[in-house]
């Protein structure tokens, strides 16, 4: 399980490190950050799938990511005695990500990523990976590096003391932790990169008319339910066969009592869901049901995986949901976070009080997150709460 997760010069997360927990619920007012703090877990997922760069460049570039205020902000300007204005530059303009590991033994990883060095590519403008570090337990320090990187060189800790450099050099546009897979010198690169390919996030899933979802679909077993849903009768067959069929129904009871969940199939191998409701002399098809209804089949499809991910990340599912249901999607993501680490991303005030009251005690850790003067901070958290980090390139 991860511990925390830092991020500093990343839109409005100048410097932030927050603590996480089994089920880690961000929430905050609009603008507050909470967009951002989604984005950089998906661009720290996107380093293990070596797509990093090309993320970066959906979003405008570099430049247009990283922090637009002073390096530095002095109390006398959050005071407002005196103007925000630029200070004297003493770090270097980067773009950090990371996280920490619960257990002392388990892997942690830091990435640092910066404007390019003068080039004549047609490539010139796309950032650089300048430092990165995997590391044992809860911070960076060098005494826990396992493997650490320079610019092009990757350097492995030899009999617990001193550095052995790769021969290798790895590109500044690639990460160490897809470049280099050799399970004898450096089984811990792989062990972080299968790790965090293994994240699962999803985000606001398409019910409208068109939507792929309503459509029957070819059927394939089916332990993960795709990013846009559009497998989700496959999902819920393959629940039904390998998985907690149970519980699938029981969460549709929750949510909707006495209905249940069926799924028919045709010659052309062509699944299609059908929801069974009392006083109905005939299931309704996945075309007949509401928008909202179809989203929470979805989550249930999306959350009762066979095959649960180390880590599953959660952006508003509250989305286009009836108020009445989100009870029962609290209980749902609390019963999932206990076997699955997860993070919810909510503005619902609604869905956080039944989080807090169907999770297990101690399980759940809140981030509330405000913004002061363009910088996302978070309110409330005392000085020994907020985890300890330092970067690879500090």
């Amino acid at each position: 399980m991860l511990s925390a997760l830092a991020v500093a010069n990343y839109r409005s997360l100048r410097r932030l490190t927050v603590p996480l927990g089994a089920l880690t619920v961000v929430t905050g007012p609009n603008g507050s950050g909470k967009s951002s703090l989604y984005r950089a877990l998906r661009l720290l997922a996107d380093v293990a799938q070596g797509g990093v760069v090309r993320s970066l460049a959906r979003e405008g570039g570099l430049p247009s990511t990283l922090w637009a205020g002073p390096e530095q902000i002095s109390a006398a300007m959050r005071r407002a005695e005196v103007p925000v204005q630029g200070t004297v530059r003493r770090e270097r303009i980067r773009l950090k990500l990371g996280f920490a590991s619960a257990d002392p033994q388990g892997f942690g990883y830091a990435i640092e990523i910066g404007l390019p060095t003068a080039s004549s590519s047609a490539f010139a403008l796309d950032p650089e990976i300048k430092a990165e570090a995997v590391f044992h337990g809860p911070v960076a320090r060098v005494g826990a590096q396992l493997v650490r990187r320079t610019g092009a060189v990757v350097q492995v800790r030899a009999n617990g003391r001193s550095w052995d450099a790769l021969e290798r050099a790895v590109p500044a546009w690639a990460s160490m932790v897809t470049e280099l897979s050799d399970p004898q010198r450096t089984p811990e690169l792989l062990e972080v990169r299968e790790q965090v390919r293994a994240w699962r996030f999803y985000d606001h899933f398409r019910t409208d008319a068109d939507s792929p979802v309503r459509q029957p679909q070819l059927g394939t077993r089916t332990p993960v339910l795709a990013a846009d849903g559009s497998d989700l009768a496959a999902a819920v067959q393959t629940i039904l066969e390998i998985g907690d069929a149970a519980a699938l129904q029981a969460a549709v009871e929750d949510a909707f009592p006495g209905a249940r969940l069926a799924v028919q199939g045709d010659a052309g191998a062509r699944l299609a869901l059908h929801m069974h409701q009392p006083g109905l002399l005939r299931a309704l098809s996945v075309a007949e049901l509401s928008d909202g209804t179809l989203r929470y089949l979805l989550w249930i499809a999306a959350l009762l995986s066979p095959r649960p991910p180390p880590l599953l990340v959660l952006n508003e599912p509250e989305a286009s949901l009836h108020p009445d249901l989100l009870p029962a999607l609290g209980r749902l993501i609390a019963g999932v976070a206990e076997r699955a680490q997860v993070i919810v991303v909510t503005h619902s005030t609604r869905l956080v009080a039944a989080l807090e009251a169907a999770a297990e005690p101690g399980a759940l850790v809140r981030i509330e997150l405000e913004k002061n003067l363009g910088e996302t901070l978070v309110r409330g958290l005392a000085m020994d709460e907020i985890p300890p980090w330092s970067w690879p390139g500090d």
